[in-house]
């Protein structure tokens, strides 16, 4: 038996231990999630060793102490040492009487983030959308277009509306939030949708496993 075979024939004993969830929780179900867990958590600690804690720690440090040994100066690469540190505190959340200090790099690593990513999320989430709503109503010589403006603009005006709260939605200000209620009901299900086709994009992958390479039937 080829070891392509043998891989094969796991995958589907996976798939089946996983799918076996269906019916009820069993040891089948839980051996298959288990391994995947431990699998995808050994991975991820390769990579991380790998692509960041090898050439962003060790490394910088290796030509810190190089540049100190053979220049006589202090390199900024030493700088690599706070972050060094800082992982090594998050590491201290294993040991119960410690473990404290680990919210000093979690602090940090939030704190962080967020500062940095701000100015992005204030840009793509705010600027780009408000932006996205400033639409000419009529584009002369394009139906389409002119209709999609003026989708974009009512749907995104009665959906503000809505949220609206500080008057009572009554007459045409209750009107305009009901037509934005229709739009919200519009994109959450389009999102949930969305949702869905991609976990069935999933599933028919995995069907198509057992069927085709694990079964041969097509």
């Amino acid at each position: 038996m080829s070891s392509e075979l043998i891989g094969v024939w796991i995958g589907a004993f996976l798939t089946l231990g996983i799918f076996s969830f269906l019916y009820k929780d069993n040891p089948f179900y839980k051996f298959s999630e288990a391994l995947f867990v431990g699998v995808s958590a050994g991975y991820w600690f390769v990579v991380t060793f790998w692509q960041y804690f090898l050439p962003k720690l060790i490394d910088n440090l290796v030509l810190a102490y190089t540049v100190l040994t053979s220049q006589g100066r202090v390199d900024y690469h030493w700088v690599y040492l706070l972050g060094g540190g800082l992982g090594v505190l998050m590491l201290l959340r294993l040991f119960p009487t410690v473990g404290w200090l680990s919210r000093w790099s979690l602090a940090f690593i939030v704190g962080t983030t967020a500062g940095l990513q701000f100015t992005r999320y204030l840009e793509s989430n705010g600027i780009k959308q408000v932006q996205g709503t400033i639409l000419p109503l009529i584009v002369g010589g394009s139906l389409n277009t002119t209709v999609g403006n003026i989708v974009i603009v009512v749907g995104t005006f009665c959906g503000l509306i809505y949220f609206f709260f500080s008057k009572e939605h009554k007459g045409a200000f209750g009107g305009a939030a009901r037509v934005g209620v229709w739009f919200l009901m519009i994109t959450f299900g389009a999102l949930f949708g969305y949702t869905v086709m991609s976990r069935m994009s999933l599933l028919i992958g995995r069907m198509d496993y057992l069927f085709q390479i694990w079964l041969g039937l097509y």
